[in-house]
């Protein structure tokens, strides 16, 4: 399983930025995927889950209503876009994949992409 994430870079605050995980060796199905993220210092958080097998998504509360995360059949990856962002946003942010459901310890997990929202 490989999971490569792309889309990060420096955003102004208030701004919009799209991740995407591009996913091979699972059916993209019938997997549960995460974004998770790391800011300079501070421990991993999960910020959003999409559920395996039409399951919906879930969020962090700092990120609800901000981020949305979806899959991408056609381009086999998940996507997460992000609004409205903040400098507290800054980090870098992780997919990762599991054949049961979201935790914090999934069985596969990319090398991460940084972003860094900044005026």
């Amino acid at each position: 399983v490989q999971l490569v994430e792309s889309g990060g870079g420096l955003a102004l605050p208030g701004k919009s930025l799209t991740l995407s995980c591009a996913v091979s060796g699972v059916p993209l199905g019938s997997y549960a995927y995460a974004w998770f993220r790391q800011a300079p210092g501070k421990k991993r958080e999960a910020v959003a889950c999409l559920r395996s097998n039409g399951g919906g998504a879930l969020y962090a509360d700092s990120v609800e209503r901000r981020f949305t995360m979806s899959r991408d059949n056609a381009k086999n990856a998940v996507n997460l876009r992000m609004g409205n962002l903040k400098p507290e946003d800054t980090g870098v942010y992780f997919c990762a994949a599991d054949s049961t459901l979201c935790h914090a310890d999934m069985d596969y997990w990319g090398k991460g992409t940084l972003v860094t929202v900044s005026s």
